[in-house]
């Protein structure tokens, strides 16, 4: 069965930095585009970040950019989302998603994505 696992939330003071990790079960993904999504409680699933197949092209939410980056190991089929300089405003479930078209671009919608992880909580303190 097709998985995506993330790792590494927690709880952070405001300013402090956590990297997150989401290993896929599949070699295929080293094929697919990648994306970070978040969702805090009462509001709908957002756009963080995205990164193409060979991660030479990553696009950005504008709220995160120039904080936070993507970037991805094909050989360890893992994609990572360094997150700096956290906000109290960054706190969600962040999960990451796969797009099931082969050397394509990511995109900022859900809809797009084809397989989601269970997500991980990432807080920060003010």
């Amino acid at each position: 069965q097709v998985q995506l696992v993330e790792s590494g939330g927690g709880l952070v003071q405001a300013g402090g930095s956590l990297r997150l990790s989401c290993a896929a079960s599949e070699r295929t993904f080293s094929n697919y585009p990648m994306a970070w999504f978040r969702q805090a409680p009462g509001k709908e699933r957002e756009f963080v970040a995205h990164i193409n197949w060979n991660g030479g092209y990553t696009a950005y939410a504008d709220s995160v950019l120039g904080r936070f980056t993507i970037s991805r190991d094909n050989a360890a089929i893992t994609v990572y989302l360094q997150m700096n300089s956290l906000k109290p405003e960054d706190t969600a479930i962040y999960y990451c998603a796969a797009r099931k078209t082969k050397y394509y671009t990511g995109s900022s919608k859900p809809n797009d994505y084809d397989y989601w992880g269970q997500g991980t909580q990432v807080t920060v303190s003010s």
